[in-house]
């Protein structure tokens, strides 16, 4: 399989110029003002942005598409990276392996930032392991997920369906999207979910951001600092 076709498995509904991708575009811009109101960043701070995607377009890599210090980047992918690369030739990448270590030293960087990645990783157990990694390498650590509670569902455009652990794999069966019913592919996030994830000796916040609708909204952030010495 190659670097696209393994990117793009996760943007089938949001395809190039569809109002999908504008919706997922229009999510992802206040996804990144809360990252400028959280972590603010400067020109000095280093960046490391995990799970980039190789396939470029207004849904996808909004760190590297909005943020102006592009060599302060670091980025890092399952894949080869060859069209990141291209896109943004300013930012270092480097190919990790799927729950493994990141490459880093402890503390390695400013900001740590990851978006839409952790619901796919696979098990509780590897997002537990994911997000100690963010914080290991990181003094401050950005994690946003789509919103299980949101009324469409991100990777499927099913609604409401996915609101319930027993309808949604019945629902995806009905329309042949089966492989979102996996949780290797797939972990529907909440408020919850998110907090079970995370270190317990870790001080976090996690709030709404993405698209507002009424009392929901289209993504959760998680936010944590480095305790203090």
């Amino acid at each position: 399989m190659s670097t696209n076709e393994f990117d793009g498995q996760y943007y089938e509904v949001a395809t190039p110029g569809s109002l999908s991708e504008k919706l997922v575009a229009v999510a992802r811009d206040q996804v990144y003002a809360d990252f400028l109101r959280l972590c603010e960043p400067n020109a000095s701070h280093t960046i490391l942005d995990v799970g980039v995607s190789d396939v470029v377009g207004d849904a996808a890599n909004v760190i590297e598409r909005r943020y102006s210090v592009q060599n302060k980047i670091t980025a890092v992918g399952l894949g080869q990276g060859d069209a990141f690369k291209v896109s943004f030739p300013k930012i270092q990448y480097r190919q990790i392996a799927a729950n493994q270590a990141l490459p880093f030293g402890d503390g390695s960087f400013d900001i740590v930032t990851a978006n839409a990645v952790l619901e796919h990783v696979g098990s509780t157990q590897n997002q537990h392991f994911f997000i100690s990694e963010l914080m290991r390498v990181g003094k401050r650590v950005y994690v946003t997920v789509p919103h299980r509670f949101f009324p469409v569902e991100h990777h499927t455009g099913i609604p409401f369906f996915h609101w319930f652990d027993a309808t949604f794999p019945l629902a995806c069966r009905a329309l042949g999207k089966e492989k979102w019913a996996a949780s290797e592919n797939l972990i529907l996030m909440s408020r919850q979910r998110l907090k079970d994830a995370s270190p317990k000796n870790r001080t976090i916040e996690i709030g709404m951001t993405g698209i507002m609708l009424g009392p929901c909204s289209s993504n959760l952030y998680l936010f944590a600092t480095a305790p203090q010495s």
